[in-house]
């Protein structure tokens, strides 16, 4: 078995980027005295580094201190994608699991529901959905799982339709074991690393679709800080008060990096590539 390389540079600043982002999401009301809906328009557009105030990162047009809607966005950003992640992986795991290994006319029109859902651009199957079902946070996860399901499903087909017909697999079915119970048993741990590399990329594009949505108006209800919604209020005083936008771009480019850094590390540690040596 191939061992991980913990120490490889990828590894390390993916680690420090999502942490960095994770330990704002979960301790970043100690950085801050203040609330993230508290206004004080005597305090509007103070810029970063006012430590008497408190205002760590500055404020915004309306007197709420940054740092603290910085900590609030956080948490919603890494909430929805987890939340995405997970449901879009189950479903599609499963049933691409399913769809490979019983094949034939089954597969077929599962793998033709899959190529429907493909044809939509994404950013505009979510916008669709929220237009139709309204803002909320629950609308939003389903919007952005609604499609993202389908790598998982194709990597699990293409790996289940590998597995089927193995030797171990024949010997299972022989022995009594049910689709259910081959599935279980040895379809899925065999996908399980393919699905976790997925899954790096997937939490990646899931945040930069919220933080579009909510630059749109179109993501959680405007009452929730989050780092889209920062971006599009920030973006009429970028003139004059550029910390309104740098902030939250900031956290959106940290994130999407450590988790596209720890995508790569993942890839190459479960899926490397062979050795060439040209003599």
């Amino acid at each position: 078995m191939r061992r991980l390389q913990w120490l490889d540079l990828k590894f390390i600043v993916g680690v420090l980027c999502l942490g960095s982002v994770v330990f704002l999401a979960a301790f970043g009301n100690l950085l801050s005295p203040h609330d993230a809906g508290d206004q004080n328009l005597l305090m509007a557009l103070e810029p970063p580094w006012n430590f008497a105030e408190g205002h760590v990162f500055g404020t915004d047009h309306l007197g709420r201190d940054i740092l603290a809607r910085m900590t609030s966005g956080a948490r919603v950003s890494l909430a929805i994608a987890g939340a995405v992640v997970v449901i879009s992986g189950v479903v599609g795991v499963l049933i691409g699991a399913l769809s490979g290994y019983l094949s034939g006319t089954r597969d077929m029109v599962i793998q033709k529901v899959v190529e429907t859902f493909w044809a939509f651009p994404p950013v505009l199957l979510a916008i669709a959905v929220l237009a139709f079902l309204g803002q909320s946070l629950g609308n939003v996860i389903f919007a952005l799982a609604l499609q993202r399901w389908i790598p998982y499903c194709r990597i699990a087909r293409a790996q289940a339709l590998t597995i089927r017909s193995k030797e171990y697999i024949a010997a299972s079915r022989i022995m009594g074991g049910g689709t259910a119970w081959v599935l279980r048993r040895h379809v899925l741990p065999n996908v399980m690393a393919s699905a976790i590399i997925v899954a790096t990329f997937t939490m990646a594009t899931a945040i930069l679709a919220e933080s579009s949505l909510s630059f749109l108006g179109l993501g959680v209800p405007p009452s929730v800080p989050t780092w889209g919604g920062m971006l599009a209020e920030g973006r009429s005083y970028i003139s004059r008060a550029w910390w309104l936008a740098v902030f939250p771009g900031l956290g959106i480019f940290v994130t999407v990096l450590g988790l596209n850094l720890l995508g790569d590390w993942a890839r190459d540690q479960f899926d490397p590539k062979p050795d060439i040596n040209l003599v």
